[in-house]
């Protein structure tokens, strides 16, 4: 593809899986999350007592503030990412219930204010993910580009796409500017991304290998 058919089989893409999303009733957004959310705790029991970034959900996203309620029980501190300006780096900054927000693009709530943190793991939401672990997002390009200055800088965070299976893709024709996933966890388990492409771990902790759609 060139960029003008890429930009617009991405554009599509990801309608048709946010759709997708959307479609899901309540009752199985909570039951993804509560399996999503066992798995995280299970695979990353180092998220306890470290710097924690989250998302706020939109569009059906899985939802991570069940989570990170139990992980700062446990002495995690959670963040959440910044527009600080287009085409730059995300900011994290500290958050907790109880914080005041504001609101930014796409009406997500983010922290009016706060200790600018750069976090040890990262829980990236993802439109689609492919079998090498790219991430398909929203088109802006935040998160592969903080990823890529924190990198620069020695200080990238473990970083851990978090969606449904339905959100799977063969490919999302990766270019250079985007970045992989560590990991991806849906509710199905964990994947771990080895050798440029993501094997499945069951709850064994035994290796697996990609299923192709």
């Amino acid at each position: 593809m060139d960029a003008r058919q890429l930009k617009a089989w991405r554009n599509a893409e990801r309608k048709r899986l946010v759709e997708a999303r959307l479609a899901l009733d309540a009752a199985s957004l909570e039951r993804l999350r509560a399996a999503i959310d066992g798995h995280l705790e299970r695979a990353f029991p180092a998220l306890a007592g470290r710097i924690l970034a989250i998302c706020w959900p939109i569009r059906n996203e899985y939802d991570p503030r069940h989570l990170a309620h139990r992980l700062r029980r446990r002495g995690t501190r959670t963040a959440l990412p910044v527009v600080v300006a287009p085409r730059t780096p995300l900011e994290f900054r500290i958050w907790k219930p109880g914080d005041a927000l504001a609101t930014g693009g796409l009406d997500i709530p983010y922290p009016a204010s706060g200790e600018a943190v750069i976090p040890e793991f990262a829980l990236a939401p993802m439109n689609g993910f492919d079998a090498q672990g790219y991430r398909l997002g929203y088109g802006a390009g935040f998160f592969d580009r903080t990823l890529a200055a924190l990198a620069a800088l020695g200080k990238k965070p473990v970083a851990i796409g978090v969606t449904y299976e339905l959100a799977r893709l063969e490919s999302i024709y990766p270019q250079p500017y985007d970045l992989p996933m560590d990991y991806v966890v849906t509710e199905r388990g964990v994947y771990e991304r080895r050798d440029g492409r993501l094997e499945f771990q069951d709850r064994k902790g035994y290796g697996g290998t990609w299923v192709p759609l």
